[in-house]
């Protein structure tokens, strides 16, 4: 059974619509990994020696102590970086397949992860330049299993966080909390972590402790998935109390408002849509990380106008990007209608302004670095309103991923897109007003850096209206590859 999924795999991903920018972004992804991999390769082979001159300590302890950042690192690229398992079970559903063999195959296909892998080219060296300079072999052998029963843990810890919400707002908050907690010098997990990875080691029983974990995390999600493995899982509970919201203001608007009325709806009735207008508040407090002076590095003005494009454009970055993916439950009937693409354009670019204009508005606790803080802040609101509120519409154009609003998840249902096209239109967000700000503090003064990327986004807000109707064209070109792709549900 598992050899006639791999062969519908294999047959879906050569008969996509889609199958040119998928054997593109593979081509990316291999080159990519075969970076990481080498880079990899070198560091297993020589950061023992590295440690040992540079340190004069024991290399294994030094990794042992470390090694917590770079389990917590690899979870984190995990959730954002990762694809997680997705398959189509609707056809599946009404044909002799055990449920088992569906959820066993889906959760196989993790095990093959380029993420799980990748590891053997730093530990698999470390390990072999050990038994070289003379440790015990078992002990070598027990620590190096201990350590990939963590990694896989984290493989299965991933899916689950992108699974249950509930999940990954314990995760991202027990770590800030750590990372608190680490960086005020109030509490040092390393000093109990260090312990532990150095007795997977020293004893020859503690490496069971990952072990049974990793059993225990891959039952759960047997379970769990198999449990949700229903068409119907999901669907709204009978509810005795309803609410509902008046927008009939938004009627002296015409068309404009119709759509506006429509976003606003689709943002507080589902689920997706709640779940990434909430992590987009999370985007005023990156500020924190480059305007406080935590990271030395971040603490000079070039990147402090990268994190002023961030912190005002959360709304912009996260929900704007996926326009019009929002709509692609029922955007061939939109299409089947006389609906003029400049209006709902303009309505998309409209909401986008709003959103940022309120983020602009709740950075300003940020004054209290300084007005010059803040001033970077405006400037970069303004540009974001000007010039990448276009951008974010022109890549909406070639991002064609449906998404399903009534999960948040990504675990069998949704996949990242990406394509040549969306990152090339990605890359001036944030290299233009970096750039215009550095010309102007270099040659002139630090204000003035503020008011080239201020003009930048005027000039963009007053050609507003030629840039849609070069959108509208792009659009209208694209209309029937965006229908297509938006039938793709696999």
């Amino acid at each position: 059974m598992f050899r006639k999924f791999i062969a519908l795999e294999w047959k879906a991903f050569f008969r996509s619509p889609s199958f040119t920018a998928n054997v593109i972004v593979k081509v990316f992804m291999i080159l990519g990994g075969l970076f990481f991999m080498l880079a990899l390769l070198g560091m297993g082979f020589g950061s023992y020696f590295i440690i040992e001159d540079s340190l004069k300590q024991d290399p294994l302890e030094v990794i042992n102590k470390y090694i917590i950042y770079y389990l917590v690192s690899d979870i984190m690229i995990r959730y954002f970086l990762q694809k997680i398992p997705v398959i189509n079970i609707k056809p599946f559903l009404t044909l002799p397949i055990k449920r088992s063999t569906i959820v066993s195959f889906a959760l196989g296909k993790t095990a093959l992860s380029f993420f799980n892998y990748i590891h053997a080219f730093f530990f698999i060296p470390f390990s072999i330049v050990m038994l070289i300079e003379g440790h015990d072999p078992l002990s070598v052998g027990l620590w190096h299993l201990g350590i990939f029963a963590l990694i896989y843990c984290n493989n299965f810890m991933n899916i689950l966080i992108n699974n249950k919400d509930g999940l990954f707002v314990v995760f991202m908050g027990s770590l800030a909390i750590m990372g608190g907690l680490q960086y005020y010098e109030i509490f040092d997990a390393t000093i109990y972590t260090s312990v532990f990875f150095q007795g997977m080691y020293a004893t020859t029983y503690i490496f069971i402790l990952p072990i049974i974990a990793l059993i225990g995390l891959v039952i759960y999600s047997f379970r769990y998935f198999k449990q949700h493995l229903y068409q119907d899982t999901g669907l709204a509970k009978k509810q005795s109390d309803v609410t509902t919201q008046d927008y009939s203001w938004l009627n002296r608007y015409g068309t404009l408002g119709t759509f506006l009325k429509n976003d606003i709806k689709l943002i507080i009735r589902n689920k997706r849509s709640k779940t990434t207008v909430g992590l987009s508040l999370l985007f005023l407090f990156y500020g924190l990380a480059f305007f406080t002076g935590i990271v030395k590095g971040y603490d000079n003005s070039f990147m402090h106008m990268f994190a002023a494009i961030f912190v005002t454009g959360g709304f912009l970055f996260t929900f704007g990007q996926f326009v019009p993916s929002w709509d692609s439950a029922y955007y061939p009937l939109m299409m089947s209608q006389n609906i003029q693409y400049r209006e709902y354009i303009s309505s998309k670019w409209w909401l986008v302004v709003i959103g940022t204009f309120i983020s602009t508005i709740l950075a300003l606790p940020y004054i209290y670095f300084g007005l010059n803080i803040y001033l970077m802040l405006l400037a970069a609101g303004v540009y974001n309103i000007g010039v990448n509120s276009h951008l974010i519409l022109l890549g909406g154009a070639y991002i064609k991923t449906p998404i399903d609003l009534a999960s948040s998840k990504q675990a069998f249902g949704d996949k990242k897109a990406f394509n040549v096209k969306t990152l090339l239109i990605t890359l001036p967000k944030m290299i233009i007003p970096m750039a215009l700000y550095s010309l102007g503090d270099a040659f002139i003064g630090e204000n003035w850096g503020v008011l080239l990327v201020i003009i930048a986004g005027i000039i963009g807000f007053t050609f507003r209206n030629k840039v849609f109707s070069m959108v509208e064209k792009i659009y209208k070109t694209e209309k029937y590859k965006t229908l297509a792709s938006y039938k793709q549900k696999n």
